[in-house]
């Protein structure tokens, strides 16, 4: 059985990275105005941030078309016998569920959906396990089944410097965000039932950056092998200094440094930085 590995943007895994590994890929949109851009495509990260700062409003963004997604499928199909296809959660966007309804029109192909319930490199994690996996000629149940176990294990916590683009988006109650705001707080944030929550109210960017790398190392610790990924949302300093930081420590780790993209970023802001591992 030929199987190809998919998922959407907001995986935010490099081009070249992408082609390397032949993963495909179907963008969401993020809108300026009456500009739509497909992130990945139309629009680099570098020029997303540069143009948030030089629009007059905050950008909207929108998952990508159930007929866009037909056609992606369709054109697996002439290649492939399966899919494996990993999304954002599904609690903050309907890319998975559109998906799944995509996959219904589809014939000569069986696609096997996986909702990640995380976004960023937390998502792309099982994307890269995916891979590896089908290069080892592993069924799709298989790989499934690994995603599940997974699941057991990965985190993700992450930190903004404003609250208000997740309140305005709809992405954090907008009370929370509201307490934020006039304390000035910073808070750590994670997903819970696929959606972004506060963990901690933390009052200093430093102590709630410090606070998410001693959930990190409290893991690490226990763990006989951990991969991690360090993630900005252009600041790839604060990144390479926490990798740097967790390395002298715990150095055989498996680490990388991941970033916020166009629709992740739109919601989230430059400046924030997240830290996402699991246990291998």
């Amino acid at each position: 059985m030929k199987v190809a590995v998919m998922t959407d943007s907001t995986a935010y895994i490099p081009a070249d990275m992408r082609k390397k590994h032949h993963i495909h890929m179907v963008p969401l949109n993020v809108v300026f105005e009456e500009a739509s851009y497909r992130e990945e495509i139309d629009i680099t990260t570098e020029e997303f941030y540069q143009k948030v700062k030089e629009a007059e409003s905050l950008p909207k963004t929108s998952q990508p078309s159930i007929g866009y997604i037909t056609s992606k499928l369709e054109e697996l199909a002439k290649d492939y016998d399966a899919v494996v296809s990993i999304h954002l959660s599904s609690g903050i966007s309907g890319t998975y569920e559109a998906v799944c309804s995509a996959r219904e029109m589809v014939e000569g192909i069986d696609v096997y959906t996986y909702d990640s319930e995380l976004s960023c490199m937390g998502q792309g994690s099982y994307v890269l396990e995916a891979v590896e996996m089908v290069k080892e000629e592993k069924s799709p149940e298989e790989i499934i089944a690994r995603f599940d176990e997974i699941k057991q294990s990965i985190r993700a916590y992450f930190m903004v410097d404003d609250l208000s683009n997740l309140q305005r988006g709809g992405r954090l109650n907008g009370a929370q965000a509201l307490v934020g705001s006039i304390l000035q707080v910073k808070p750590v944030l994670h997903f819970v039932d696929k959606v972004i929550v506060p963990f901690e109210k933390i009052r200093t960017r430093k102590k709630a950056l410090s606070r998410i790398s001693s959930l990190l190392e409290e893991d690490a610790s226990k763990a006989k092998a951990i991969k991690v990924v360090f993630i900005h949302a252009n600041n790839e300093q604060v990144a390479i200094n926490l990798r740097d930081e967790f390395l002298e420590k715990y150095p055989s780790a498996d680490t990388s440094i991941g970033y916020i993209g166009p629709v992740i970023g739109t919601h989230l802001g430059e400046g924030a930085v997240g830290i996402t591992w699991y246990l291998k």
